[in-house]
């Protein structure tokens, strides 16, 4: 039997897991002197890389020594916890990564919780230790704290300290040793974690952790062998959430070296593998013997928050920049998402719509990035809460929010999250000037905050947050505080209207943008909505006037990316997302549909 140790990295987003993954890839020598890898290997996809996130959990195996190493990494950003949450079930031990400054936050709580509660045994790691304004020991108490908190064990409150740099490939035990390379992780996590329960010659049991999708070969889930030997070929039992048995064969069974994958014949209890061969697979099944199926405990995944409806692209200017265009195709792309993505749902609401669901923004502006890539067209709606009834009472979701600020600007935050229905909870000095405050807050509150929050504390707040539960629905929240500047023509935009616009408000659009009636061209100065004209060109006269030569001075309009659109746009406005344009528009391009839609509604 091989020695296998099962490990996943977790830790707040940006405190440096995938480096980490990094330095212990190199340094266990899985890279060949001869191959070439990239910063951040295990960040595969482009958006991955752009962001500089991890957004789908992943994983490797090293070779240390005479063991083999499961490393999992995982995501850090709070929409993607539904990942984490699975892949703590495969492993047997954690690396919790925190900041030697930012220390604990928001998502290091939630990660540590279901860690804690699951029974794994952590290994901490205090990475950053090379900021100047690093605290390591502050940390390290913060950590206990946050352990003793939740109710750790005295077996996990023991948890062994390591200090690194990851990007330096730096690492020691102690704070006063010299530097050292990462020999003291290979070591502490071989005599600190576990070794995986299980026994290869009991009958064969794995559950699906994560899936993936391979045009050859079809769906691939990639699994934790509990107990028992799996060979390629062999007849297995597909036992089903709900219960239900489906016969299968394993046509191939994969393994991971480094970021390679490669065809084996045969793994046994402990491993994670992946295999193919069984279409109806899905996160949390269990596949086991064929002649004596028994399911492992089915896996809890959360619930999504949030949906948009996204939808045909109908604007003036549809299907001219786009590849697929229909509905059919749309809904294929979205039917394809859903079948790797289990923390998203799928509805058909209408002609050429459908609702999507998610943890967050960010995971579903994350999928509409991805589909304009491919060169997909549609159109968007503002994000809304899901509203549950519990028990009879109308409940909405709430998140547990932390921001960093500097000192002099946390009045003006605290206010603005007041009108929000926020609740302060505590407010703590960070030193070098910052503080932290957190508050509990209702989701849809904190839709189209962050922009506001970022003007106010002029780009240096930070804001983190995380899913608490559902409560009580807590009446209306302020919203969005200035109107549109609708076009009201169809053409090409204009220096010299842009020019008498300026003063208006903020601009989204420079010259020689196409617009047309009922796109949206800016942001009004004041709280209500103005119809302009962003066409209209100098009128030209046989009589030279005294301002003609007058350079026209345009202010460079806001770039507004997907993100910052959709945290823009309010309940009658939609996104017009193609390749190459994302445009903001009201849902009724004309004016006499829109006050007649107005008048309906009060």
């Amino acid at each position: 039997m091989q020695k296998i140790r099962n490990i996943a990295v977790i830790a707040h987003v940006d405190h440096g897991k995938t480096t980490l993954v990094d330095g212990l890839l190199e340094q266990s020598g899985t890279f060949g002197a001869h191959e070439h890898h990239d910063e951040r290997a295990m960040d595969s996809n482009a958006l991955e890389k752009e962001r500089g996130i991890t957004i789908l959990s992943k994983n490797t195996a090293i070779r240390y020594k005479d063991h083999k190493i499961n490393i999992i990494d995982t995501p850090g950003h709070a929409d993607f916890g539904g990942e984490v949450e699975r892949v703590l079930k495969m492993v047997d031990g954690v690396l919790v990564l925190v900041d030697a400054y930012e220390g604990v936050m928001p998502q290091t709580k939630f990660v540590v919780k279901k860690m804690l509660g699951l029974g794994k045994k952590p290994i901490v790691v205090i990475n950053k230790i090379d900021k100047p304004s690093a605290e390591p020991e502050r940390v390290v108490d913060e950590m206990f704290d946050l352990f003793s908190d939740m109710d750790a064990t005295d077996d996990q409150l023991d948890f062994p300290i390591i200090y690194a740099a990851a990007r330096n490939g730096i690492a020691k035990l102690d704070m006063d040793e010299p530097d050292g390379n990462f020999e003291c992780i290979f070591e502490t996590i071989v005599n600190e974690i576990p070794e995986p329960d299980g026994d290869a010659a009991n009958p064969f049991q794995a559950q699906v952790f994560t899936l993936d999708y391979d045009n050859y070969v079809g769906k691939i889930g990639i699994s934790r062998i509990f107990n028992g030997t799996v060979n390629k070929g062999d007849q297995v039992a597909l036992a089903k959430a709900d219960g239900e048995i489906v016969k299968g064969r394993i046509t191939k069974l994969i393994g991971f070296h480094g970021l390679n994958r490669m065809e084996i014949e045969q793994a046994e209890a402990g491993d994670i593998v992946a295999f193919a061969g069984m279409e109806t697979v899905d996160v949390g099944d269990t596949v086991c013997d064929a002649n004596n199926p028994v399911a492992l405990d089915p896996m809890h995944i959360e619930e999504p928050t949030l949906t948009v409806i996204f939808a045909v692209n109908d604007s003036p200017l549809a299907g001219q920049e786009g590849k697929h265009v229909t509905s059919n195709k749309i809904k294929d792309r979205l039917e394809a998402e859903m079948r790797t993505n289990v923390a998203m749902k799928l509805e058909t609401v209408g002609e050429g719509k459908f609702k999507v669901s998610g943890r967050g923004e960010l995971q579903i502006t994350v999928l509409a990035e991805n589909m304009r890539r491919e060169g997909y067209e549609f159109s968007i709606s503002r994000p809304e809460v899901i509203v549950k009834e519990i028990e009879g009472v109308k409940c909405e979701p709430f998140e547990h929010l932390v921001i960093d600020v500097p000192e002099e600007l946390g009045g003006t935050v605290i206010e603005r999250l007041g009108k929000r229905k926020a609740e302060m909870k505590s407010m703590v000095p960070m030193g070098s000037g910052f503080q932290r405050i957190e508050f509990e807050i209702p989701a849809r509150a904190l839709i189209g905050f962050r922009g506001q929050f970022l003007t106010d504390t002029k780009g240096e707040g930070i804001m983190n947050h995380s899913f608490i539960e559902f409560r009580p629905y807590s009446g209306s929240v302020e919203s969005r505080s200035y109107g549109a500047l609708i076009s009201m023509e169809n053409g090409e935009a204009l220096a010299y209207s842009l020019f008498n616009l300026q003063d208006r408000g903020v601009l989204f659009i420079g010259p020689q943008t196409k617009v047309y009636e009922g796109m949206i061209v800016g942001e009004h100065a004041r709280n209500n909505d103005l119809v302009v004209n962003a066409i209209k060109g100098k009128a030209q006269s046989n009589v030279r006037s005294s301002g003609a030569d007058e350079a026209i001075k345009l202010v460079p309009p806001r770039d507004m990316s997907l993100e910052r659109a959709l945290e823009w746009i309010e309940d009658d406005e939609l996104l017009e997302i193609t390749p190459e344009n994302i445009r903001i528009r009201k849902k009724f391009l004309k004016e006499s549909d829109r006050r007649r839609e107005t008048r309906k509604t009060k």
